[in-house]
């Protein structure tokens, strides 16, 4: 029986990484400014801007142009807690969780999404 998976973030994350990465897995890139609009964010734009290139160094997002910024697949699987930020490890390859094979479908579907929203 699979056991329930938590993030792992890095020593370097603060929360509202994770309510950029929700945001950007659920509705696609984003721009710091969108961001900062949030009801869930509650920082300036250059603050978002500051988190978004350092989730960028530590491969959750990439940037795509014009300040842009979307969610990685490292990024998607930390949110279902398949990933640890702070060592850039799959959990499984860490300690032998795993991650749950519905998880890894709906990771698939959302980079398809997202691959046709930039059509």
């Amino acid at each position: 029986m699979q056991g329930v998976l938590y993030r792992k973030s890095g020593s370097w994350m603060v929360i509202i990484d994770d309510r950029i990465l929700e945001i950007m897995a659920k509705e696609g890139p984003k721009a710091p400014k969108e961001l900062s609009k949030r009801e869930q964010i509650h920082s300036s734009p250059s603050n978002i801007s500051r988190r978004l290139s350092l989730m960028s160094d530590n491969n959750l997002v990439e940037p795509v142009g014009n300040g842009v910024y979307q969610i990685t697949r490292e990024g998607r699987l930390y949110l279902v807690g398949g990933y640890n930020a702070e060592t850039g490890n799959l959990t499984r390859d860490e300690d032998g969780e795993g991650i749950y094979g519905k998880d890894l479908v709906n990771i698939w579907i959302d980079e398809l999404r997202d691959s046709i929203r930039r059509l």
